[in-house]
């Protein structure tokens, strides 16, 4: 006996598309589809249309094919198109506008799996009885994600919660995406100046198990919940039944993040921003983790005023918290210190053995990045993201040669993605926060 009725149909449209082949083609539109609107561009100014309104036209409709792709195809495409949501702040004004929309979308927008299709795979995970483990079970998706969509419920103790399901073949088409996105790498680089497109393709692809088995992120998940217990700022729901495709956790309600991006009042930016911060610098402290993936869709705003942090299948675990290092280097470059500063960025690691820099240059570089410290308030804005950006990818200016020397050691990669990730976040919300004393407190080695 089965739980369903045979049938073919949603057998024939999976979850994910999961051909390479197809999946392939599409994402090879991409290139394509822009290069042909740029020819096509080329005929409108001849015929009279300014540049500007070419250049205008060209983006809104390239950040919609960017959204149509990446979206319907789920898997590694929506997982990347998330990820480079956050860094739009780092994009000029001119050019934003369009891919500000079509990537905010793609924080919480996906096409959802067939009902019975979801029905199967809830049996699967948790056994042919699974409904009688819930009071109610609302077979209509509340939100998507990369390899999942989140449904509502209630637990069969009266608990709301939030069911998340895996796509059938996730796997496949993360493997398969992020291979293919390696390929266009330097497109996204063009449509992004200032993101470093190629090792965020290669960090996802190189956390890609984890994200896929469920069980480890409800034990990270039940980490930070623990951590976080009873904290008047931060909430994580806890874990209430896990398997490796199905996740069930605690349900909450509150204001997503692209919400308050949009349209909040200062106050409520300020407060947000705020906490956001104090999440990411408190966590390796409190929790030994790293939540490492920051983008909007992962934030609540509650009612009572605590951030509320959902989605923990990328965790950076660090038994030891931030490294010291990093709070050492940003006190030296904030009191412009170069001589020690080269010492110990040589000892860490971040200048390779016979690399010849000057200790000028390189305070030079990483200086302006620590302005958001120099006082008790700063205020994050685009741009000043966009400044930063555009300073460390300018081909001709020293900024980029001082930057192109120095090494990141692998041990700090996600640490400094997860920050700029951060940044990118608070620089959205316009946000003026004391980041000063939020990092004094958290950040070991920058205030002792």
């Amino acid at each position: 006996m089965t739980d369903f009725p045979e049938e073919t149909d949603d057998r024939a449209d999976p979850g994910i598309p999961r051909r390479t082949a197809a999946r392939a083609a599409k994402l090879a539109s991409l290139p394509l589809g822009i290069a042909g609107r740029a020819v096509g561009g080329w005929g409108r100014r001849l015929t009279g249309q300014s540049a500007e309104e070419v250049n205008a036209n060209l983006s809104a409709k390239a950040a919609e094919q960017l959204f149509e792709v990446l979206g319907t195809l789920k898997g590694g495409a929506m997982k990347f198109g998330q990820t480079l949501s956050v860094f739009e702040a780092a994009v000029p004004d001119e050019l934003a506008a369009p891919y500000r929309d079509a990537l905010t979308r793609l924080q919480a927008a996906a096409p959802p799996m067939p009902v019975r299709q979801t029905r199967r795979v809830l049996a699967e995970q948790l056994g042919r009885s699974w409904e009688t483990r819930f009071r109610e079970f609302d077979d209509a998706p509340t939100a998507s994600a990369s390899i999942g969509q989140v449904h509502r419920g209630v637990w069969h103790d009266g608990r709301e919660v939030a069911v998340k399901v895996q796509y059938p073949g996730a796997d496949e088409a993360l493997r398969s995406d992020l291979r293919q996105l390696q390929r266009f790498s330097r497109l996204f680089q063009a449509l992004l100046p200032g993101t470093e497109v190629k090792p965020l393709l290669a960090e996802l692809s190189a956390r890609m198990d984890e994200e896929l088995d469920y069980r480890g992120e409800a034990d990270s998940q039940r980490e930070f919940a623990k951590a976080f217990d009873g904290d008047d700022k931060v909430l994580v729901p806890k874990v209430v039944a896990s398997a490796p495709k199905v996740l069930v956790t605690e349900w909450v309600t509150g204001t997503p993040l692209a919400k308050i991006i949009a349209g909040a009042d200062a106050e409520t930016r300020n407060h947000v921003g705020a906490l956001l911060a104090e999440f990411h610098f408190s966590s390796p402290a409190r929790a030994k983790l790293l939540h490492s993936d920051p983008h909007p869709g992962n934030f609540m705003l509650l009612d009572d005023g605590r951030l509320a942090v959902i989605d923990f299948g990328a965790v950076a675990r660090l038994p030891h918290g931030i490294p010291r290092q990093l709070g050492e280097m940003t006190r030296l470059a904030l009191d412009h210190r170069s001589t020690e500063l080269m010492e110990l960025l040589r000892s860490s690691g971040f200048i390779r053995p016979g690399t010849e820099l000057s200790a000028d240059d390189v305070l030079a570089y990483l200086a302006p990045f620590t302005e958001p410290l120099a006082n008790e308030r700063f205020h994050f804005t685009r741009r000043w993201m966009q400044r930063q950006a555009m300073r460390v990818s300018d081909t001709r200016g020293r900024d980029f040669r001082t930057g192109r020397s120095l090494n990141l050691p692998p041990e700090y990669l996600l640490i400094h993605r997860v920050t700029a990730g951060s940044t990118g976040i608070l620089c959205q919300l316009d946000a003026e926060i004391p980041a000063r004393a939020i990092v004094e407190r958290w950040q070991p080695g920058f205030a002792d």
